[in-house]
């Protein structure tokens, strides 16, 4: 079956964070995962270009907005490098088949008489570029009092459709607790919101109204579109219209937006809805959420260059809950990649390229067959990430590198001779080939590695450590300056 996935996109205000890189990465396993699998698949990530806070950043630092926002997207296109990432799209509001596709889902919204223009007083807070009820919970400081002319949108008339779309499944949100905090807030009624801002708070920068100039489409429902107006002509109907999967990653703090507006945006203009939702909390540093505005920003690409790509995104993918923020420090990285990619995997993987070139002269003389947690360690990944469990997936890894070790410690196979020899060292090679597969949507650069070294026949290469021990180079003063690589 066909898996369309895609991230939310940023606002492009700063450069990305650690916080981007955590849902860039879990999306790119999704992807990767099913590719693995023989699916088509298609990833999307992207940036919001047309926020009112991206404007005022620019303004901050003296450049003009198109310039402002141009480079900073840059920086967000530029992480599929250091992050191994293997998106097939980058769609940016500000490209013209975006505008385009915005134009045309209004349009049908407004056929619909699903709009209607009104005065509205309100607490809007800058930092969410929404309209509150009070103190917001995601930025600090108070929410601006706004009153001004908008064009609203119905969303009260959908109250019905997205509650039965979320309550019999059409629509899966993953984990459940997210899904019912949507539920309970469309159960206690849906209020009409507003979709569009004066032109002239906007600086003129934006999606104008069709038909009303004087307005542009609010940022919100503008970026919520980039799904659909990514995919044009025939690639709408292969990806959204089909019958495969349509699968949005977000942040927690984003889910009434895409479990609600966007739902009611897609009925309204008569599109197909998404298949599933999948949250994710968020990072935090020192208890604090990762943000720009708050100054505990982590870079993610200096981070890959100090201590590669592998621990930073096993770090990802091994500490982060499907339910709980998750607080990062480098310390934990380092601690995560030596105990288990160097001291586990990579262990595993030298000892057994080892014991067969030094008793077996490099081939496997008696091919190893499926057993234990190996056998069952496909069909383990695949039901975690079905339900948006990336830990429970990378437990399914760990829980078989656990097992290969074990096997050296209890076979002992360098006491052994003859048939029993050849059994174990054809059971580990077994276990390390699986390993290498499997791991290839998680840690793509590594798996290759360890699978080059593994070799597919009787065959294999020259046992090498496939994971630098990071502690070790941080500690030692001889280490030189600089970016710090894996070994392969």
């Amino acid at each position: 079956m066909r898996l369309y996935v895609t991230t939310a996109i940023p606002y492009v205000n700063a450069a990305p964070h650690l916080g981007h890189a955590l849902e860039l990465v879990q999306a790119d396993v999704l992807a990767r995962h099913r590719r693995l699998r023989g699916a088509p698949v298609r990833l999307l990530t992207g940036t919001d270009d047309n926020a009112l806070k991206n404007v005022a950043a620019a303004r901050a630092a003296g450049v003009e907005t198109r310039a402002f926002v141009d480079a900073n997207a840059e920086r967000f296109a530029g992480l599929r490098g250091p992050l191994e990432l293997s998106f097939d799209d980058f769609i940016r509001t500000a490209d013209p088949r975006h505008r385009r596709g915005v134009e045309r889902l209004w349009r049908a919204s407004a056929d619909r008489d699903d709009f209607y223009r009104r005065s509205y007083r309100g607490l809007y807070c800058p930092g969410c570029e929404q309209f509150v009820d009070g103190p917001c919970p995601e930025h600090p400081g108070e929410p601006e009092v706004v009153e001004e002319v908008n064009w609203f949108f119905r969303l009260s008339r959908y109250t019905g459709q997205i509650l039965g779309a979320l309550e019999r499944g059409a629509v899966r949100i993953e984990p459940a607790a997210r899904r019912n905090e949507v539920l309970a807030f469309v159960r206690d009624g849906l209020r009409d919101i507003s979709v569009s801002r004066p032109a002239a708070r906007a600086g003129g920068w934006g999606i104008p109204v069709p038909g009303d100039p004087g307005q542009v489409v609010y940022v919100w429902w503008d970026a919520l579109a980039n799904y659909v107006t990514a995919l044009d002509g025939a690639l709408y109907d292969e990806w959204w219209a089909g019958d495969g999967e349509r699968i949005h990653v977000i942040g927690k703090g984003i889910v009434r937006f895409h479990a609600v507006y966007w739902l009611a945006l897609l009925l309204s203009a008569g599109r197909p809805l998404p298949t599933a939702i999948f949250v994710h909390d968020y990072l935090t540093a020192g208890g604090a959420k990762l943000s720009k505005s708050a100054g505990n920003a982590v870079d993610p690409v200096e981070l890959a260059g100090r201590y590669g790509v592998d621990a930073l995104r096993w770090w990802l993918l091994r500490e982060v809950p499907p339910v709980g923020d998750t607080d990062f420090t480098e310390q934990r990285l380092i601690q995560r990649a030596d105990r288990e990619l160097a001291n586990g995997l990579g262990n595993l993987v030298n000892r057994t390229l080892t014991l067969v070139h030094r008793n077996a002269g490099g081939r496997v003389r008696r091919a190893g067959g499926p057993a234990g947690a190996a056998a069952l360690l496909a069909g383990r990944v695949d039901r975690a990430l079905g339900r948006f469990d990336l830990r429970a997936a990378t437990d399914a890894l760990w829980a078989v590198v656990e097992e290969g070790n074990r096997l050296v410690e209890t076979a002992r196979p360098w006491q052994l001779t003859g048939a029993e020899l050849d059994e174990v060292l054809g059971i580990l090679v077994y276990i390390c080939r699986i390993l290498a597969t499997e791991l290839r949507p998680f840690l793509p650069g590594a798996a290759a590695r360890l699978g080059a070294q593994l070799g597919t026949g009787a065959e294999v290469g020259d046992p090498a450590p496939a994971f630098e021990r990071l502690s070790r180079r941080r500690e030692s003063p001889a280490a030189s300056p600089g970016p710090a690589r894996t070994s392969g």
